[in-house]
């Protein structure tokens, strides 16, 4: 068992659902809200500054889904725990959600105190998938190939590292990634080099074309 307090990052784009939620988990003493965040990209970003132990993330965001903020996460910060909240019922939501990494998918009409519960049990490594769509699922991950090996070169990278990286995919500059996270251009710099050294390669559009192709992979 876990034997510090859980510390969760909140993802949802109405922030009074956000204030409910914290509300009903803080109401254990194992339980803390470090974050919030109402968008993919805010996700990340907070989900690498915080590292938290769960994040528990609505399916639909203004900027993309739930599914797509898991794979972003994990990719960069893969210790980090994540369990799609949502109201509605979907097997393909289920199913992308697995093959993106999530530990849990569970329904917003869930009762109080098992949410409280669910948390607890994917921060102690556990798992949460509602067994009426647990087969089905299990049956189409059966026909999934392995991973692709860009995959491979990014074993080494830190969270702050993997998330430059999938930034310099989406054709940011070391200015741009700068403001983004807050960091000064020189660091963003070294960082640069870290990850051209750690990936073996010598150019920038290298960089990002690793990022693409594992990127499509996970889609």
């Amino acid at each position: 068992m876990i034997d510090r307090q859980v510390r969760v990052l909140l993802v949802d784009d109405h922030e009074i659902v956000r204030r409910g939620l914290k509300t009903v988990l803080e109401d254990r003493d194992d339980i803390v809200v470090i974050g919030e965040a109402g968008t993919v990209r805010r996700a990340v970003i907070e989900a690498v500054r915080l590292e938290p132990d769960v994040t528990l993330m609505d399916l639909r965001l203004p900027d993309g889904s739930g599914v797509e903020a898991c794979r972003q996460i994990l990719a960069v910060a893969p210790d980090i725990k994540i369990v799609i909240l949502t109201s509605y019922e979907d097997e393909d939501a289920l199913y992308s959600a697995v093959m993106a990494g999530a530990a849990g998918y569970i329904l917003k009409d869930l009762d109080s105190s098992k949410l409280r519960d669910a948390i607890i049990t994917v921060a102690d490594g556990g798992s949460l998938l509602d067994p009426k769509m647990t087969t089905a699922v299990l049956e189409r991950m059966r026909q999934v190939g392995m991973p692709h090996p860009a995959d491979e070169p990014f074993a080494t990278l830190r969270p702050q590292q993997n998330l430059i990286v999938q930034l310099i995919g989406d054709g940011l500059t070391n200015r741009e990634i700068a403001e983004q996270l807050s960091l000064s251009e020189k660091t963003v710099k070294n960082y640069v080099s870290q990850i051209f050294s750690k990936l073996n390669v010598q150019r920038r559009s290298q960089v990002a074309r690793l990022a693409t192709e594992r990127r499509m992979r996970r889609l």
